[in-house]
C-alpha cells in the first residue's frame, strides 16, 4: 500500500504571526505540508496555481477579506459541472463573536477562533483531513459544497440597519464619522459623546439607542455611561470588586462594570 500523499495547505491571512502559528503548529503533522502564505489579495492566484487541498482563510483582512476570496473564486467554481467541488476544504480563522460562529456551526464549517490554541487547531486540522481524504476517494457528501460557503457570506454580513456612518452637526459643520473611527462613546444626558482619535463630538441621541444601531460585535457596553469599540481595547487590568480597567490607545482608561462583564467576555471568547 503506498503513502498517501501529504495534505497541501496554504494560509490566506495578513498578520504575519497568526501566519507563523499556523505554520509552526503544522509543522507538528507529518501529513501536512505549507505550500504556501498569501494575503486577501495574492489568495486568488496562489489558489489557482498551487491547487491546495486545505486553505486557512482568515475572515477579517484589509482590501480583499475571507469572504472577498470566496466570491471571487464563485464564478471559477460553479454550482455544477467540472467546476463543482474544486474549491480547497477552508478551515476559517476569525475573531467573530459566537453569535455569528453559529452560523459557522449549523453548516458545520471548520473555523478556529483567535487567538487558537493546540487542541482546538488540531480538531480543525484532523476534521479537514478527514474531509479530503473523502473527497480524493470519491465522496465528498461531507465536503462543504462551494454554493455553502457563499450562502455563509450572507448569513455573517452585518443587517442593513447597523450605522455605516454617524452624522454629526456641530458649529456650522457638519462630520460624517465611520463606526469604525469610533474609539468609545460615553453617555451625557440625553447626548453621547463620540472620542476618535484627538477628537470628541457630541451627539442629541441616548446611548441606548445609538448601541441598538451598532454592530455587536464590534462595540459593547462595559458600564451603564460607556460603549466601547473593541477592536481599540488594548489592555484589561483586574480592579476592586471584580471590576476590570479597560485601556485603549493614548492611556485612555475605562471601566468595565460587573454586570456587562458577561456581554464583553461572550464577545472576545474569554473568562474574565
Amino acid at each position: 500500500m503506498g503513502v498517501a500523499a501529504a495534505v497541501k495547505a496554504l494560509i490566506v491571512d495578513d498578520e504575519p504571526l497568526a501566519c507563523e502559528r499556523i505554520s509552526n503548529l503544522l509543522a507538528e503533522d507529518p501529513e501536512m505540508e505549507v505550500i504556501g502564505r498569501a494575503d486577501g489579495h495574492g489568495a486568488l492566484r496562489a489558489i489557482k496555481e498551487l491547487a491546495p487541498d486545505l486553505l486557512f482563510l482568515d475572515v477579517k483582512m484589509p482590501g480583499l477579506d475571507g469572504f472577498g476570496v470566496l466570491k471571487s473564486l464563485d464564478s471559477g467554481v460553479g454550482e455544477a459541472g467540472a467546476g463543482a467541488g474544486r474549491l480547497p476544504v477552508v478551515i476559517f480563522v476569525t475573531a467573530f463573536d459566537r453569535y455569528a460562529l453559529r452560523a459557522f456551526e449549523a453548516r458545520a464549517l471548520n473555523y478556529l477562533v483567535k487567538p487558537f490554541d493546540r487542541e482546538p487547531f488540531q480538531k480543525a486540522v484532523q476534521r479537514a483531513k478527514a474531509e479530503i481524504r473523502n473527497g480524493r476517494n470519491g465522496d465528498r457528501s461531507h465536503v462543504a459544497h462551494p454554493r455553502q460557503l457563499f450562502d455563509l457570506m450572507g448569513d455573517l454580513k452585518p443587517p442593513a440597519n447597523y450605522l455605516e456612518r454617524l452624522v454629526v452637526k456641530e458649529n456650522g459643520r457638519i462630520f460624517l464619522i465611520r463606526p469604525g473611527e469610533i474609539d468609545w462613546i460615553e453617555a451625557e444626558g440625553n447626548y453621547v459623546r463620540i472620542h476618535s482619535g484627538k477628537t470628541s463630538h457630541l451627539l442629541r441621541e441616548t446611548l441606548s439607542n445609538l448601541e441598538a444601531r451598532l454592530h455587536p460585535a464590534k462595540f459593547v457596553r462595559i458600564h451603564r455611561s460607556t460603549i466601547v469599540n473593541i477592536d481599540r481595547v488594548e489592555e484589561m487590568q483586574a480592579w476592586f470588586h471584580g471590576e476590570y480597567r479597560v485601556i485603549l490607545p493614548g492611556g485612555v482608561q475605562l471601566t468595565l462594570t460587573k454586570s456587562y462583564k458577561d456581554r464583553l467576555q461572550e464577545q472576545l471568547g474569554i473568562s474574565l
